[in-house]
């Protein structure tokens, strides 16, 4: 009997493909207003290719980009961080159907957790941007956790807090390693959201189940 379900944060109920597309719109506007549209469409997709659907560290994707860019003013690297950190978390946009998601399994008694990689202000930042931290029993960021995902001690750390067992419990994230993986190493049954990430058929963990929207998850675990 599933008792909770945990939640990975970006990806999954946040969009983060669409949050980053919004982010690199915003600081078009800001730094390369002087580039035509066609212009400003090329330097949004190298943007969001060389973010690497979230997984490259920030400093070294904006050095990169100051390099590569042929920026009117050329900012330093502490003020694109500065810019990254006030704008980024305000650009969060939900995924489809997470709200409507998240009230119908609260309303139905189920305990719900959430665990993220990334750093504490920008995670947290967007969780308050989506106004979800009140339907979560526990909320696990890894760099104020000092573990990250796909340490199984994250998600016992998760189950620890919420009293429950792997056997009652669900993990549902986008990446095959961190999530799928990660979940399973701690006895807790993975359903995979299909984003970005590919599947890796070397894992030894295979998914409960696959979906392609989170509006497939409750029909899944409660026919």
């Amino acid at each position: 009997m599933i008792k909770g379900i945990l939640f990975d944060l970006d990806n999954t109920l946040l969009d983060r493909t669409r949050t980053f597309a919004d982010f690199s719109g915003k600081l078009m506007d800001s730094y390369f207003g002087h580039l035509d549209p066609s212009e400003r469409e090329a330097y949004i997709r190298q943007v969001i290719e060389a973010d690497e659907d979230g997984y490259r560290h920030k400093p070294d994707l904006f050095g990169e980009l100051l390099e590569k860019l042929e920026w009117r003013t050329k900012p330093g690297i502490g003020d694109l961080m500065d810019y990254y950190n006030r704008h980024y978390v305000q650009s969060a946009v939900q995924m489809e159907h997470a709200v409507e998601l998240l009230e119908r399994f609260k309303s139905r008694g189920h305990q719900l957790g959430l665990i993220t990689n990334g750093r504490t202000d920008i995670q947290y930042g967007k969780i308050d941007q989506l106004k979800l931290r009140d339907y979560f029993g526990v909320i696990l960021v890894s760099e104020e956790a000092g573990i990250k995902k796909p340490d199984k001690r994250i998600f016992q750390l998760a189950l620890d807090r919420l009293g429950l067992a792997a056997d009652e419990v669900v993990f549902v994230g986008d990446h095959p390693h961190n999530d799928i993986g990660g979940a399973g190493q701690a006895g807790i049954r993975g359903i995979w959201l299909q984003r970005n990430q590919p599947w890796d058929d070397s894992l030894k963990e295979a998914p409960l189940h696959r979906i392609v929207s989170l509006a497939e998850l409750e029909p899944l675990l409660f026919a």
